[in-house]
């Protein structure tokens, strides 16, 4: 009888199951995001309750406005304690981001009008008459830089007006800047009845408080 050959066993081909690779960038980031952390208790910093002031409002021209006036402002603060939100904010309003005639060619900021044998122009502007906008001509003040303007304007508010020089006395005395802006109004800075919403809102939008702080507590 013929013997039956035998077939050759097939080997089996065995894979090697792949370890999944451990994600060293993840890691890595990780251990800077401890090390941060560890070093931000050292230094008692403290990134939940930290206070942080976001800038997406704030285009790059309107922060260059801001950047610009900040300095004097702070000054105004050390000097007069007129807080830094309501210099910046009241600049903002009334010379439409230092971009109007009166404050980029006379670089007057305020609005402020012009007493006798002082340097003046006169422009048309719109002032409230029971609470009814009309254009007028005014005579303003002229001024040799915003710098100037800032610091006339912070000394009106410290030493009053001629006939009053406790007018404006509350927007100094101020805790605040909502406090401030409605003494603004109050002392009749503007004749605009919506005056201290106006500053308000331009503070809260840009986060002008934020500057408030940085000569320390008042």
């Amino acid at each position: 009888m013929a013997k039956k050959r035998r077939r050759p066993r097939r080997k089996r081909k065995t894979t090697k199951k792949k370890r999944p690779q451990s994600n060293n960038f993840s890691g890595f980031i990780l251990i800077i995001v401890i090390v941060t952390l560890l070093v931000g208790t050292i230094w008692g910093i403290n990134y939940i309750t930290q206070p942080r002031y976001s800038q997406s409002n704030v285009s790059q021209q309107h922060q260059k406005f801001i950047n610009q006036i900040l300095p004097a402002s702070l000054r105004a603060q050390r000097e007069y304690k007129i807080l830094p939100s309501i210099t910046i904010a009241q600049a903002i309003l009334e010379s439409n981001w230092g971009q109007s005639q009166l404050s980029a060619q006379y670089h007057n900021l305020f609005g402020v009008k012009a007493t006798a044998n002082q340097p003046s122009v006169e422009l048309s502007t719109t002032e409230f008459t029971n609470g009814k906008a009309e254009n007028v001509t005014g005579r303003f003040r002229v001024y040799a830089s915003w710098d100037e303007s800032i610091e006339a304007h912070a000394k009106l508010l410290a030493n009053g007006t001629d006939w009053n020089n406790l007018q404006y006395q509350d927007v100094v005395r101020a805790a605040n800047y909502q406090d401030a802006a409605r003494a603004l109004s109050t002392g009749g800075y503007a004749t605009d009845p919506a005056y201290a919403d106006k500053v308000i809102a331009i503070i809260e939008k840009y986060h002008l408080n934020q500057y408030d702080h940085q000569e320390g507590q008042r």
